[in-house]
């Protein structure tokens, strides 16, 4: 077993996971807020620097797992670790946002693709050298990039 404690909570408008943006990129200038607990609050030092920060959660009201599933932006299965569905054997998720404000232990965020009281497990900064790959390949996805914007969440994986 390997625990995690949560280091604070995702606020955003989106109190059912049905009709969700599916990515951060179909997200564009969808505020929310973290609400971090007190006791991490000192690990925001410096924060204020980075115009994006990578966030990494729990999908909380996800239950079990399947290996294979039919992703939002194709019609044939793929096995789970070639998608980003959130029916996973950890159900972690990964959205890159952009930061707008730090107030305290509240931030302000956007683009945000995540269902309101998403339990928030880390904070990473990006940091365009190290997470920024354009030369990388897609695999199945394509030009399925151009399609997320208006690619909405179902009930397919809750």
């Amino acid at each position: 077993m390997i625990p995690f404690t949560p280091i604070g909570t995702i606020h955003s408008p989106f109190t059912d996971p049905v009709g969700m943006p599916i990515q951060p990129a179909g997200a564009n200038g969808v505020r929310g807020t973290i609400t971090l607990k007190e006791e991490f609050g000192a690990g925001l030092r410096d924060i204020e620097g980075f115009s994006r920060l990578i966030l990494l959660y729990a999908f909380h009201q996800v239950n079990g797992y399947a290996l294979e599933v039919v992703p939002y932006l194709d019609t044939v299965p793929h096995g789970i670790f070639a998608t980003r569905a959130p029916k996973r054997p950890n159900a972690i998720g990964l959205s890159v946002v952009r930061l707008v404000e730090v107030n305290g232990c509240e931030l302000v965020i956007d683009d945000v693709d995540i269902l309101d009281g998403t339990p928030l497990l880390d904070i990473k900064p990006y940091v365009p050298a190290f997470d920024c790959f354009p030369d990388s390949e897609a695999g199945w996805f394509g030009d399925c990039g151009s399609r997320v914007s208006d690619a909405r969440s179902d009930c397919r994986f809750h």
